[in-house]
Order: structure tokens, then sequence, then C-alpha cells
């Protein structure tokens, strides 16, 4: 188990409950990190050996700054993924009531989360971004703000009061987040997995997405998450970003990547590791590994190599 783990800070964030729910997270040392860029640059630089960040929002989607990061930045990869219910509490000083909330401070995930619920009940009240919602709870016990929107858990951390809880205006809402570390063999192969990886389009012109989708429609490759981004190289130079199930170490995922790696510019490989929904995807008749084990053999034999 790492000894060291770099998260998105302070004390009391969803990305600490996140980190706690790994093994042995809970006996190693856990440092936050104000910034998503700068936790992950403690594991580059070496002085933590994971670090855990959020990827995606079932309600607000994905978190940008980690795919730019992950993308663009000095490569990391993914070893597992964690999927954590998300709900929220209004924090506040004690002796603090509704009608004295002028201002709410959360992470600008939360704000869209709960905007319904903040307009039914303070209307009047102004929101601020923080870097995190603990950060949020942290200006409030300050005095900088008068409420927060952050995990129930961080009040008893910062002093504070939930005024109200399990605020949300969609239920069921959940966060994925990814552990990340230096390039390494990716975990074994559970039958259950999920792969990313960021394909790089080779020039702008017509059908350019098309050919990325079809080297995963021809082998019956489900994908989970798909998201442009610009490469900042200027107008129509993008990557995507790939989530989409299955390991590297699968007959159909391998030949997908080396069907990318031929049209795109270039091929990022991000992670192979175990899907935290544990759902086994359904190989389609003819993508299965030993269908490719097969059309192998078959070709060898006429090559007159079998």
């Amino acid at each position: 188990m790492p000894d060291r783990y770099a998260y998105l800070g302070p004390e009391g964030t969803f990305t600490e409950a996140a980190l706690l729910t790994l093994p042995g997270a809970a006996q190693a040392e856990r440092v936050p990190f104000s910034t998503v860029p700068a936790a992950l640059d403690a594991v580059r630089s070496g002085f933590a050996e994971r670090a855990v960040v959020a990827l995606e929002n079932s309600v607000e989607g994905s978190v940008p700054t980690t795919l730019d990061e992950l993308a663009t930045g000095e490569q990391l990869q993914i070893v597992s993924e964690i999927h954590l219910p998300v709900e929220f509490a209004l924090l506040v000083r004690p002796g603090t009531a509704l009608a004295d909330i002028k201002t709410v401070a959360s992470h600008p995930h939360a704000q869209p989360q709960c905007r319904r619920w903040l307009a039914a009940h303070v209307p009047d009240a102004e929101w601020r971004a923080a870097t995190s919602n603990a950060e949020a709870a942290q200006h409030v016990a300050d005095g900088l703000y008068d409420a927060a929107l952050a995990g129930s858990f961080a009040g008893a951390r910062y002093g504070l009061t939930a005024l109200a809880s399990k605020i949300h205006d969609v239920d069921g809402a959940v966060t994925r987040f990814v552990e990340l570390g230096l390039p390494c063999p990716p975990p074994a192969r559970t039958g259950r997995d999920r792969t990313t990886v960021v394909a790089y389009i080779r020039d702008d012109h017509a059908g350019a997405l098309l050919q990325i989708l079809q080297e995963f429609f021809v082998r019956g490759i489900n994908l989970t998450l798909i998201q442009s981004r610009p490469t900042g190289a200027g107008l129509g130079s993008y990557l995507f970003w790939i989530d989409f199930e299955g390991h590297v170490e699968d007959a159909r995922v391998g030949e997908a990547l080396m069907g990318l790696r031929r049209v795109c510019a270039e091929v990022r490989f991000v992670g192979s590791y175990p899907a935290a929904d544990g759902v086994r995807p359904v190989a389609r008749r003819g993508t299965a590994d030993e269908d490719f084990a097969a059309a192998s053999d078959w070709l060898a034999g006429i090559r007159g190599k079998s």
C-alpha cells in the first residue's frame, strides 16, 4: 500500500472521503493540496506515491482541470476509480439563521447541483467560488462567508453546524474519483474493467471523430465517456478523452488501441483499472478473445504458418 497520498484539500473534502475508502488509506499519510494540479505534481515529483482527484460528476459532467492535467501534463496513470454518492449540507457558524445568509460558498461543481434548493431557501444570497467545498467551510469558519455547501462531515472539522442537510436538486448524484500514480503496468484484468485513453486527431477534417469511433464500434467496445478538449495549439486542434469498457489485455481493446495509433497523431494511455460499478461488459459475437484467437489461427493457416 502507498505510504503517502496527495489529495484536493483542505481536510473535509469529498475527495478525502473518497480517498478513505481505499484499502490502507486510513493508515497512510494523507497530504491535502489546494489545487488539483498541485496534488498531481506531488506524485510527479515523488513527494507522494498516489493522488486522488475528482474526474466526473453524474450531474455536472467531467472536471476540466483534471482532464487537461492528465491529457497534457507529465504523464500519470489511473490505477483505480471510486464512485462516491454526494449530498451537501448548508454549513454555518452556530447561531446563524437562514435569514442571516447573504453569501454561500462552494466549489463550482457544487452550486449547480443545489441551484434550485438555494433559490427556494436563500434566494437573496450570492454565491462565491472556492477551490473546494472544505475550503468554503473554512472560509465560513473564518467569517469570510455566511454559509458553505459541503459534506456534513466537514462541519465538525471547522466548528460549523448544518442548517440543512441532504441538499441536492437531483437524487442519486455520484462523483467519480480516480487514484493516480506514475506510469506502471496496469492492475491485472478482472473482467470488469475500464480503460482510459487520450486521442489527438491528426488534423481537422470531415469525419475525424468518426474515424476514432469506428475503431471501437467495429470491435463492440462500449464507450462510457467521450469529452473533447482543445489542445491549445490553435482553433480546430482538439484531443478526445475516452473512457471505455474493457482492459488493455483484452484482444478487442488491444486491436482498438492499435487502430487508434494508426489514425491519430498521438494516443496517450491513461490506464486500465477495475470499474467501480463492477459491471461485466458483454462481448458482441465475434469480439471475444477466443474469436480474435481463432481468426489469427485461420490467417496463419492461409499464410502457411500454422
